[in-house]
């Protein structure tokens, strides 16, 4: 655990150099723990693949004293300890205008429906969240559907979009522009900020997507409307 200042309110945590499950578990234990000390002054942790940042109000800190705590942490004793992480089912309807790029992968001999079968049922592990609020970067895609992002992105993507975008996959909370290859749409808002959570996944939680149709697409979509649609999710403890 290498401890690292870059700016004058915040403190870099490196667990890693790669894009790895232990070293995701080691960072969302660490993370856990840091929000349960209640650190004095301390205001937020982010998250990314191999590292934390901890941004701290300047003024009410003692940087030495917070320093020395962050290490003492035994993190091999932290991974060690139980854990609770979600599982959360997101629909997508694949290809057609939902999915406009699901045959990129006919080169690689598959058919949409191959690749509709690689895809969905498969639990995705949250990595981290990032180029936009509710912005999830999935590993554990099936390596036939490992894709390198297009060389000309999209001016805008619609909002639920699911994609591929090298080895991870993840979908789109907002329209955007985006260079990543869509294989479907989801119905389901990822960013509400009028829901609790707004966000329904963080780093550490798992995502699996389920195939539906276009009609199921469209009923979901006025459930929502109407506030009468909940994603299915599932607490785990590991």
């Amino acid at each position: 655990m290498k401890i690292r200042q870059f700016a004058e309110d915040a403190l870099t945590i490196y667990l890693g150099d790669e894009i790895d499950e232990a070293v995701n578990r080691q960072i969302v234990a660490l993370r856990h723990h840091i929000e349960a000390q209640s650190f004095e002054g301390v205001v937020e942790v982010i998250l990314s693949y191999t590292s934390l940042i901890i941004h701290f109000e300047v003024f009410s800190v003692d940087l030495e004293k917070l320093k020395a705590a962050l290490e003492k942490i035994d993190i091999d004793a932290l991974v060690q300890e139980p854990f609770q992480y979600r599982v959360i089912e997101i629909p997508v309807c694949y290809g057609g205008e939902y999915g406009p790029d699901i045959g990129h992968f006919e080169a690689s001999g598959l058919s949409e429906e191959d690749v509709v079968r690689l895809h969905a049922d498969t639990e995705y592990l949250v990595y981290m969240l990032g180029f936009m609020p509710g912005f999830p970067f999935l590993g554990g895609l099936d390596e036939r559907l490992h894709k390198d992002r297009l060389e000309t992105p999209r001016v805008s993507i619609p909002a639920g979009s699911v994609g591929i975008g090298g080895r991870q996959t993840g979908m789109y909370p907002f329209e955007s522009p985006g260079g990543w290859h869509l294989l479907g749409r989801t119905p389901v808002p990822l960013f509400d900020a009028d829901r609790n959570p707004a966000i329904l996944y963080g780093a550490g939680d798992r995502i699996v997507y389920r195939s539906i149709g276009e009609d199921e697409y469209k009923d979901i979509e006025k459930r929502v409307a109407q506030g009468d649609y909940e994603v299915n999710s599932e607490v785990r403890n590991k």
